[in-house]
């Protein structure tokens, strides 16, 4: 594997790759000899950082339901195993109960790996990796990369032990502790859920143990979940909760059954969303607000960190309703979480990091960012609710939406993308300028984002530079019916004078 491209395979803080043939013009490059020896450059890494011989490491190991991640499991258990770790394999588990394994104390994992890709194609797979303080950042990751392109790897001379263990059985009966002790019900303490009915859907990813090991313990009335068992293949839908298909599918089912609440998760559990008794999907800026309002609750006054294309009547719920702040900063779920961490640390009190895409994290669950964990607190709150008489939702009665919202994005069709999005950005703040009724936003940490004041815009819009990707994602939100369309005409205007740009999704 001498010309092997290992830098390919970083994304951001997580290892991507295309792990099965079939899909044209996708060449595989992460296979199991490349998982192997992933696994052994990790214990390196990990040795290293700790202080420890790789004999002396005790590592976790979990996958979602790819239908790679058998054959990738194995490859990675052998490369550990040679590298003479201890080694458990919980199977089928969540991403978040792979990092909770390395805090219990009956395991007590030096790391952990989950193999998934998320929401990505079935083709896809890839490596989340964890230790006690938390997720791995992408520094650390292009070191373990490093070491795998430079075969600076451990080998012992006696392999490491594999020992199978239920451990997503022990991460559920947490949250069903969770639950028993919230609601604190005076009359059912042990089966709090019992008279509401709840439907969970799992996209055929690894969340159908939620329904089984969490809600039914709780005295919850599950029939009529869907796609809770795993398939790889994801028959039914992608298991994303910000794909239109995958929410309409839930929301269908809450209505279809008269359910009183519906949960969706994304394939590996670090995301997830709910729907109310209405067929109403809570997510995005409402789930945002929901979580806000109860984490307000208990912990006033607390700052909300947000991505950068929450909307402005989310900063007018939070601060003037729930008298919280509202700290809007980057797209990225890690970029949300360590904001949140760096504002504790200087003192100002940060107990939600949370992005639009379902990726909410608590300063009391360790600034982990667990779907299971985020649904778990609006449950104890829908019982408490259902004990006084109210709807959940009456906790974000007074959130205004958008009247249209919409979001384009352009290709940008020169290698260095990045130079030339930059570019973009700032010729569109010093045409903002010259704009009557538009303003440019202070305090904004990503991109450029105006205010649009007049009568027939009335809005925002946010253009910035994607992350990984040669592609600037633009927002525009309005809150008067055709506003999206007047802001998007005046940009498409400015924006035609940059022949780089594939404008053809204003069409």
């Amino acid at each position: 594997m001498q010309k092997f491209d290992w830098k390919k395979l970083q994304n951001g803080s997580d290892i991507r790759g295309v792990a099965l043939e079939g899909v044209a013009d996708e060449t595989v490059n992460l296979t199991p000899a490349v998982a192997q020896v992933l696994g052994q450059a990790f214990v390196t890494w990990l040795g290293k950082k700790l202080g420890k011989k790789p004999a002396e490491l005790t590592i976790s190991l979990g996958r979602d339901s790819r239908l790679s991640g058998p054959s990738l499991l194995a490859a990675i258990t052998e490369g550990i195993s040679l590298s003479g770790s201890r080694i458990y394999d919980f199977g089928i588990a969540s991403t978040p109960a792979m990092f909770m394994s390395t805090i219990n104390p009956e395991l007590s994992c030096d790391g952990a790996i989950m193999l998934t890709a998320s929401h990505l194609p079935f083709n896809r797979n890839g490596l989340k990796f964890f230790i006690k303080e938390g997720g791995l950042n992408k520094g650390d990751i292009t070191e373990i990369l490093s070491l795998a392109e430079k075969n600076e790897v451990s080998t012992a001379t006696e392999k490491g032990t594999v020992k199978h263990y239920d451990f997503i059985g022990v991460y559920a009966q947490g949250l069903v502790k969770k639950v028993r002790e919230g609601v604190n019900h005076p009359e059912n303490f042990d089966q709090p859920l019992q008279g509401l009915k709840i439907i969970v859907d799992a996209g055929n990813g690894a969340g159908g143990f939620y329904a089984e090991k969490v809600l039914k313990p709780l005295g919850a009335d599950t029939e009529g979940s869907q796609f809770l068992d795993p398939d790889g293949t994801f028959p039914n839908h992608i298991p994303n909760p910000e794909n239109e298909e995958a929410m309409r599918s839930i929301c269908q089912a809450v209505i279809d059954n008269k359910a009183d609440f519906g949960i969706i998760f994304d394939t590996d559990v670090d995301r997830g969303a709910a729907v109310d008794n209405f067929g109403k999907e809570l997510n995005r800026n409402r789930l945002i607000a929901l979580i806000s309002a109860i984490v307000l609750q208990e912990h006033p006054g607390s700052t909300i960190v947000t991505d950068s294309i929450t909307s402005d009547g989310l900063t007018t719920f939070i601060e003037q309703e729930l008298n919280g702040v509202h700290h809007r900063f980057k797209r990225g779920y890690k970029n949300v979480i360590n904001e949140s961490i760096r504002l504790n640390n200087e003192g100002q009190a940060s107990w939600l990091a949370i992005e639009t895409s379902g990726h909410g994290a608590m300063k009391e669950n360790y600034f982990l960012d667990d779907g299971a964990y985020l649904v778990t607190k609006l449950l104890i709150e829908l019982a408490k609710c259902k004990q006084q008489g109210k709807k959940l939702t009456d906790l974000i009665a007074n959130l205004k939406e958008p009247e249209e919202s919409q979001e384009f994005r352009l290709k940008i069709n020169t290698e260095k993308f990045k130079d030339y999005g930059n570019k973009v950005i700032e010729k569109l703040k010093e045409f903002a300028t010259t704009q009557e009724n538009w303003q440019l936003v202070p305090n904004n940490y990503e991109g450029v984002r105006i205010s649009c004041h007049s009568d027939d815009e009335n809005g925002w819009l946010l253009l910035r530079l994607s992350l990984h990707d040669p592609v600037i994602p633009i927002n525009i939100e309005a809150n008067v019916s055709g506003g999206v369309q007047k802001i998007a005409i005046k940009l498409l205007d400015f924006l035609k004078s940059f022949d780089a740009l594939d404008l053809s999704a204003f069409n």
